[in-house]
């Protein structure tokens, strides 16, 4: 692997876990403990580094605020919980980063918003936008109108679904385990540490324990899983122990942990999926101009489409064909069907004339589109 190393990377998601955040006893913030990490995202943007943070935290805070106790919560009373902790955790961070000059932004998503493609794309943009600002967006499960049926229910899969959408190439899972070992230590003592992983084999799977801590929903059996989407995707991961200060710098001054290998980069994951997983929904057919811009790597601009057909919403996959009805390439389509057919032809600056708002100045934008091989 070219980097074990977390600044060695671009984009890097890191996730936090509910038991390093928050005191188990006291159910209070561990502020010093923010503090040195907020540290090392400041070191991380001063070397260009963009970073997303996943924290855990809003309904262990939230229950504490709230009196809850330490029992099971029934879903209401967690989802309530979540609603009052999410504003500490959130207050929280943006403090501890906006004391190193740094700004923060609450996203919170549902498991919905990174499987349906128009929710997809709509968070993708925003994370891009927030990053492109310089702005480090902190990011939970949104716990409070998720059902049983409908979560995560743990932020490691979450993150690693994150770091997919945001095309990030390194995902650190910060937990209270310092990486993979070939058999749960606490309950085989002569289990060895791992300390790569080329690929995620079942005999790796079957490595992985089921237990977590009291405040965590994972174990080692998520953060597998987790592990498979992130390099799927094309991101490195590293699975560290956040129980001390520090600890991404920590990382990169050699402390233990396990590194995963990407299996792609993101861009060609992210390309392979548009290519190959998607069902297309329609076609756009192009000009001869349209056809040579896109051949040179440029995007698809409504000036170049000559006719839209199928039935198509913003987020789908359609066909690219050009004038003599050979297939171009394939790509997620900006618009929905309808509104294509408005602008088909048009100059972008004419878009929001024509539908009454400024949507995209592309149809389908080169990040968004794989040509096939000519």
């Amino acid at each position: 692997m070219k980097h074990r190393s977390v600044a060695g990377h671009r984009r890097i998601v890191v996730k936090v876990g509910s038991s390093l955040l928050i005191d188990a006893t006291s159910g209070r913030l561990d502020r010093d403990w923010l503090a040195a990490l907020a540290d090392d995202i400041a070191a991380l943007a001063e070397k260009e580094r963009q970073v997303l943070v996943v924290s855990s935290g809003a309904i262990a805070l939230g229950r504490a605020a709230l009196g809850l106790g330490r029992g099971l919560l029934k879903l209401e009373e967690a989802q309530a919980a979540a609603a009052a902790g999410q504003i500490a955790l959130a207050g929280a961070w943006a403090e501890c980063l906006g004391d190193r000059g740094l700004k923060a932004a609450q996203v919170l998503l549902t498991l919905g918003d990174t499987e349906e493609r128009r929710r997809y794309l709509n968070a993708r943009a925003t994370l891009a936008t927030l990053l492109k600002m310089r702005v480090v967006p902190v990011i939970n499960e949104n716990d409070t109108v998720a059902t049983n049926e409908i979560r995560y229910g743990d932020n490691d899969r979450l993150a690693a679904r994150v770091a997919a959408m945001a095309g990030a190439d390194c995902l650190v899972l910060l937990s209270d385990v310092d990486g993979l070992y070939t058999a749960p230590p606490a309950s085989d003592p002569s289990a060895s540490f791992v300390d790569f992983v080329p690929s995620i084999t079942p005999a790796i799977e079957a490595m992985a324990g089921s237990a977590g801590s009291e405040l965590s929903r994972g174990g080692m059996r998520t953060k597998i899983e987790a592990g498979k989407i992130a390099t799927a995707a094309g991101a490195a991961m590293a699975i560290a122990s956040g129980r001390r200060k520090n600890p991404l710098a920590a990382i990169d001054a050699g402390e233990r942990c396990t590194w995963f290998a990407p299996q792609a980069t993101p861009a060609n994951a992210r390309k392979a999926w548009i290519a190959g997983h998607l069902e297309p929904r329609g076609t756009i057919t192009v000009d001869a101009g349209a056809e040579a811009a896109l051949k040179s790597g440029k995007s698809l601009l409504p000036a170049g489409v000559a006719s839209v057909s199928g039935a198509f919403t913003r987020g789908d996959a359609v066909v690219i064909r050009g004038a003599a009805g050979n297939e171009l390439g394939r790509g997620l389509v900006a618009f929905d069907v309808e509104d294509a057919k408005k602008i088909v032809g048009k100059r972008s600056s004419e878009i929001e004339t024509v539908l009454g708002y400024r949507g995209r100045a592309e149809m389908i934008h080169r990040d968004d589109m794989v040509l096939r091989e000519s």
